[in-house]
Parts: C-alpha cells; structure tokens; sequence
C-alpha cells in the first residue's frame, strides 16, 4: 500500500500553506491587477456619473433617458458586454475597465442624483440669497450635502466592480479571477480557494476603508445622530 503525500499540494488539498509560500509572486501580481482593474474603473465611472448626475438634476427632462440608459446598460450580462466591447478594444485591460465603468454608472449615477434631489430647497434658496451663483452652490452647498447618498453609491460600485472585474478572466484581464479560472479548469483546490477568499478580502477592505472616508468627510451626519 502506498502512502499519502505529505504535501498539501500533491494531495491537492482546499486549504494548503504550502501554496501561498510557493505562488507569493503570483497572488501578488493577481491581487495587484485586480486592485488596478478595480480602482481605474471606478474612478472613470465616477468622472463620467458625476456630470451626468448634475445634468439630470438641472434639467428634469433628462433624469429619464440617463437613468433609463444606465440601466439597460446594468442589465447586460457580463459576457456579453464584453462580447459587444471586444471589436473597440480587443482582448486587453481597456476591455475590462470599460465594461466595469458601464456598470458602475447606473449605481453611480442613481445616487449621486438622489443626493442632489434630497438637498432642501429652502437651504439652496438661502444660498442664492447670499449670492451663490450656479457652480458656487453646487460646489460649496449641493455636492457636499449629497455626499452621503453618493459614497453609499461608490461603496456599492466599488464592491461590484471587484466582483464583476474576475469575469475579465475570459480575456486574459481578471486579475484573480485569471487564478480562479485557471484553478476550476485544473481543478486546483488551493488556487480556486485562495483567490476567491482574496476577492472577498479585498471586497470587504474597499468597503470599509470607503466608510471610514465617508465618516471623516461628512461630520454633520454624526452630529445629526448625536
């Protein structure tokens, strides 16, 4: 009778120590592709959302077409909007990211928008008053009073936009979705595992660390509580 390996990869095992030692390069350039895909996505969405959001506050008749093409565009299966992507970019990291921003806008937009829609008409009415023009009253009253609405928005796209970015294992750009790919392919226990709990991890700290921003950047919320 032949005895079992004492390798936790030989025996192919969920757990195995023994896979993070000798993939340290590996998980590192994953996770900081991932980080990459992610970031760069959500902030273009924001760039994007951002007008878009004040546009539609501005001028009532456009809240429905933006909010209706955002949508449409959420509802698109992951593969196939990479698929309707794939002639503009080919196979590259620009596919994904586009895709991730695509996504990230009707959350984005949605809450940026209700943040703005929330602001009380009284307190805008105090600032024309005072002389705030235009861009002066959006800048300094209407943008930072609809803050907490629009972190919850970013939180929420942010989180997506690690989730969704391991579809871009199908093109060679999913950060670890490419070592979850690869490990369900081969049936690689250690690999599948340790990606999936690192996207949970990073998940879970753009989460939290987007909380703790939002707690320091808007104060009169705590106070409101108080």
């Amino acid at each position: 009778m032949t005895a079992p390996p004492d390798d936790c990869l030989a025996r192919n095992e969920w757990i195995c120590g023994e896979y993070l030692s000798t993939r340290r390069d590996i998980l590192l350039d994953a996770v900081g592709q991932h980080l990459q895909l992610t970031v760069l996505s959500v902030l273009i969405g924001l760039a994007i959302a951002l007008p878009l959001a004040v546009v539609a506050r501005r001028w009532g008749w456009a809240a429905g077409p933006v909010l209706a093409v955002t949508t449409v565009l959420y509802t698109i299966p992951s593969l196939a909007m990479f698929s309707l992507l794939l002639p503009v970019y080919g196979l590259s990291a620009a596919l994904v990211v586009a895709g991730l921003v695509l996504y990230s806008l009707t959350l984005l937009v949605r809450n940026i928008l209700a943040g703005l829609r929330a602001v009380p008409e009284d307190t805008r009415q105090a600032a024309r008053g005072m002389g705030y023009g235009p861009v002066r009253l959006l800048l300094t009253v209407e943008l930072p009073l609809a803050l907490p609405a629009a972190m919850a928005g970013l939180r929420i796209a942010t989180v997506s936009a690690v989730s969704l970015a391991t579809v871009g294992a199908i093109v060679g750009f999913g950060g670890l979705g490419n070592l979850i790919y690869a490990g369900m392919n081969t049936y690689f226990k250690a690999q599948v595992l340790t990606a999936s709990v690192l996207c949970v991890v990073i998940a879970v700290a753009a989460d939290l660390l987007l909380l703790g921003i939002q707690w320091l950047i808007t104060p009169w919320t705590r106070a409101r509580r108080g």
